[in-house]
């Protein structure tokens, strides 16, 4: 069966196993509604909330404050070179709250639009993708919080910066392989909506967010890097506090390794459950 429209010469052909084969060349033809679903999640973030893009502001800066003072008052715990421990602390949050919001809205996005999933066809995979796009807005604001925070304390970036769009791309990537895994369980399973938040808080725990990853004794410097956040944070750091802020080369390759492991399971597995999620949901 085709279906033509005179408007857009597109033609959308019905046959068994045709999704298998076009799977990318139907992502790339619903680019539209990519765009779409992105500025409907983030037109609803913030027209729909009683504080809107503050929350994107607020959430940091107080677990900033929070960080500063249990690990660098009490603990007493080194800062990065001469680098201020608050601008320390907030160049780990950036990171952190990307990966945290990511993989928090991805995957529950699939069960936010379930009477869409259950009505139309389109490459589920723009679903959790378009819900990732809010999670970058979120970023922006947070990030126009810290260049305010390097004015007050008279801190200049190092030349390092220019290489932070890689390690955004990174944050994110990070997120969305278990993002797309957990999505599609929690179609299925519906109890997986309790283990993201489980997973976010103890994430933040065991990641280097309130201190830097030099203080974790060498031996145990590359089982730290299992966690693939624990690279990111470091490679944001390295761009935004200089070359004192190094990266653990070793550490930082096996967690790119997890990275992309993950995201090859994740794919995995969303693609073997997508044909299903119409049923279930």
């Amino acid at each position: 069966m085709a279906i033509s429209s005179d408007e857009s010469d597109r033609v959308l052909v019905l046959e068994p196993g045709r999704s298998e084969k076009n799977y990318w060349g139907d992502l790339w033809n619903y680019r539209e509604l990519f765009f779409v679903l992105a500025w409907r999640d983030v037109s609803v973030r913030y027209k729909q909330s009683a504080l809107g893009a503050l929350w994107a502001i607020m959430r940091p800066v107080l677990a900033m404050i929070v960080f500063t003072f249990i690990f660098g008052r009490v603990a007493n715990l080194p800062s990065v070179g001469d680098v201020p421990y608050p601008i320390m602390v907030y160049a780990g949050m950036l990171p952190w709250f990307l990966v945290a919001s990511v993989l928090g809205d991805a995957s529950q996005s699939l069960v936010a639009n379930a009477n869409m999933i259950s009505k139309i066809y389109y490459p589920r995979l723009i679903t959790p993708a378009a819900s990732s796009i809010v999670s970058l807005v979120d970023f922006c604001i947070s990030f126009g919080v810290f260049v305010i925070l390097m004015i007050v304390y008279l801190f200049m970036p190092s030349w390092q910066i220019i290489f932070l769009p890689l390690f955004v791309i990174y944050a994110v990537a990070v997120a969305f392989g278990p993002a797309m895994l957990l999505a599609s369980l929690n179609v299925r399973y519906r109890d997986f909506r309790f283990v993201v938040p489980f997973l976010i808080q103890f994430g933040l725990y065991i990641s280097p967010v309130g201190f830097s990853s030099s203080v974790v004794p060498e031996q145990w410097r590359l089982l730290y890097n299992l966690n693939p956040a624990v690279s990111v944070i470091d490679g944001f750091r390295w761009c935004l506090l200089g070359s004192e802020a190094a990266i653990y080369w070793p550490g930082f390759a096996l967690g790119l390794s997890v990275t992309v492991f993950f995201l090859w399971l994740g794919f995995r597995s969303f693609r073997k459950a997508e044909r299903s999620f119409a049923d279930y949901i």
